[in-house]
């Protein structure tokens, strides 16, 4: 007996009504990207290990999916390696290749590699799957779209304040409801200084990334687990829970980083960004979050993250600015700054919410129905014309029983159908049945357009 296919963990498969609704949120985000001067790129599904090896922190670098070399892929592999049973060491031997992770640094080897042929500054969006062998539950997936737009070659704070004009602009065209949380990575740096653990940096912000996952009391064990003292922990609670409207935390946040140089930067640039979000007018709300951190290592400055108010999920949309992530490519000092829309979460939250406009489900405007040879013709005569006009039409192609092409025109949520049978044939018209109302209209072929519009 033949074995029952299945599909990876992590995976999913999409059928035409879940197909469409997703393609309903990527043309979404593709129309914003779009009316804010974005162009689209794309790059492999793979990517050089050399690449994306030491671009996500440690963590990320256990998530990335390899890719075994061609071949006898063992031939060149040490004994002393293949004994040890080490496979970390014997991964770097027999995998040169792997999944993309992310959409930023595969943009950042494109930028260093097409240097000589994109104007500065450059504005590219991205729509392409990424892989993370992560562990799969709600909401986290091994194969995943991300919608990205980043800029690059340009220091300017609107480059932030116009990223989240168009966050707001893709979830208030979405109607869901999102808090975008705020914060800067020089402001994690500053309280790093002010606790005394400036090189821990990595370590703490990892850790605190986590407070929504796991909650502030496991956040100060992994901590102490990672060696930070008791007394620096202690100094470090305050800043996670600071309370009151933004105006407040950034007020605090100014008093308490004044000696730190970095951090009264942090503040001073996350003031600025959101004084000026917030004289532009927003649909989504905003909050400055200093627990805020979003664990990878090439933040520099504002962090960016979207959470789903009436959903319990995680993050939806993030970002932020990396001031030289090329430069690990061999081109040095120029800044960017981006964010990223996780379509298969948005997609989850939709779903919840059931937010979908009814149009996104139509998968043709008019069907018509087969009574024979010669009526199939003139039907088909009637569809090309309609389709001339941009309106989706069909023939059911097999001249079978009413009763199954209209239980067709009900399962593919077709509005109208037509009707030509001998006797339309020989009076030269159609019959247009409404399939919501249930009305039936005879009617000269060359006025449908006119009755379904």
């Amino acid at each position: 007996m033949a074995t029952k296919p299945s599909i990876p963990k992590g995976t999913r498969d999409f059928g035409p009504l879940e197909t469409a609704r997703r393609n309903y949120i990527f043309d979404t985000i593709r129309k914003a990207f779009r009316l804010f001067g974005y162009t689209p790129i794309e790059t492999p599904a793979m990517e050089n290990l050399t690449t994306l090896m030491g671009k996500y922190g440690e963590e990320g670098d256990k998530l990335l999916f390899r890719i075994l070399n061609s071949g006898d892929y063992l031939k060149d592999a040490p004994d002393d390696i293949i004994m040890s049973k080490d496979s970390l060491a014997l991964s770097g031997k027999i995998s040169e290749k792997g999944l993309r992770y992310d959409l930023t640094v595969p943009f950042a080897r494109f930028v260093v590699q097409n240097k000589n042929d994109i104007q500065l500054p450059f504005k590219r969006f991205q729509i392409q799957p990424v892989w993370r062998a992560d562990r799969p539950q709600k909401g986290r997936y091994r194969e995943f779209y991300q919608c990205d737009a980043d800029v690059v070659g340009s220091d300017s704070l609107w480059n932030e304040v116009e990223l989240l004009q168009l966050i707001d602009e893709v979830f208030r065209n979405l109607k869901v409801r999102v808090a975008i949380k705020l914060n800067n990575r020089k402001i994690l740096s500053g309280i790093a200084e002010l606790i005394g653990e400036r090189e821990r940096i990595v370590d703490i912000t990892v850790a605190i990334d986590k407070i929504d996952k796991i909650g502030l009391e496991k956040v100060c064990e992994e901590l102490e687990f990672k060696g930070i003292p008791k007394a620096s922990i202690e100094k470090l609670l305050p800043f996670l829970q600071l309370s009151g409207d933004n105006s407040e935390k950034l007020d605090a946040l100014s008093k308490i980083l004044k000696d730190s140089e970095e951090g009264s930067k942090g503040v001073e640039e996350l003031k600025w960004v959101v004084e000026n979000f917030d004289s532009l007018g927003h649909y989504c709300g905003l909050d400055v979050d200093v627990s805020l951190a979003r664990g990878l290592n090439y933040y520099t400055g504002i962090i960016i993250e979207v959470k789903a108010l009436d959903v319990e999920i995680g993050s939806i949309t993030g970002g932020g600015r990396y001031d030289n992530l090329t430069g690990v490519f061999g081109m040095p000092g120029l800044s960017g700054v981006g964010i990223s829309f996780g379509a298969d979460r948005i997609y989850d939250v939709l779903n919840s919410l059931e937010l979908y406009p009814e149009s996104v489900t139509e998968s043709i405007k008019v069907l018509f129905l087969n009574f024979g040879e010669k009526e199939a013709m003139a039907s088909m005569q009637i569809v090309k014309e309609l389709r001339k006009k941009g309106i989706s039409s069909e023939l059911y192609p097999d001249s079978v029983k009413l009763k199954k092409q209209m239980s067709y025109a009900d399962s593919i949520k077709a509005p109208y159908v037509v009707m030509i049978g001998e006797t339309e044939l020989e009076e030269g018209i159609v019959v247009l049945k409404d399939m919501f109302s249930g009305e039936q209209f005879k009617v000269s072929s060359s006025d449908i357009e006119k009755h379904i519009k």
